[in-house]
């Protein structure tokens, strides 16, 4: 407790170059024991878990002005099928059929 009553006393430069201080001894202080760590894991034969490959995902949407930008459905719509949508078409207007589907209507119609 005896030194927060001495930070008290500091001005505001003097803290902040206290905090600077203090910042960069613990970055270092973190990357020296991640690097034990790191190191005992390896001397244990413990191997960092492989990340899993994702497949590439197909796109399910095309912009007609644009057939070239398209989206898979995922994250955040496009600007251009935002603006679309605001315009009152619907997410359906823009789906890709599959070639299977195609078949399809081709063999009904």
């Amino acid at each position: 407790m005896k030194f927060v009553a001495e930070m008290e006393r500091l001005d505001l430069d003097d803290l902040w170059a206290l905090y600077a201080e203090m910042t960069e001894v613990l970055e270092r202080r973190v990357r020296e024991e991640k690097l034990r760590l790191e190191e005992r894991l390896r001397k244990l034969g413990v191997s960092e878990p492989a990340r899993r490959a994702y497949p590439p995902v197909l796109p399910k949407y095309r912009n007609p002005e644009f057939p070239s930008e398209t989206w898979a459905g995922r994250g955040r719509q496009p600007r251009w099928l935002v603006a679309q949508l605001q315009a009152g078409r619907r997410l359906d207007d823009f789906k890709i059929q599959s070639r299977d589907s195609l078949r399809a209507q081709v063999r009904m119609g």
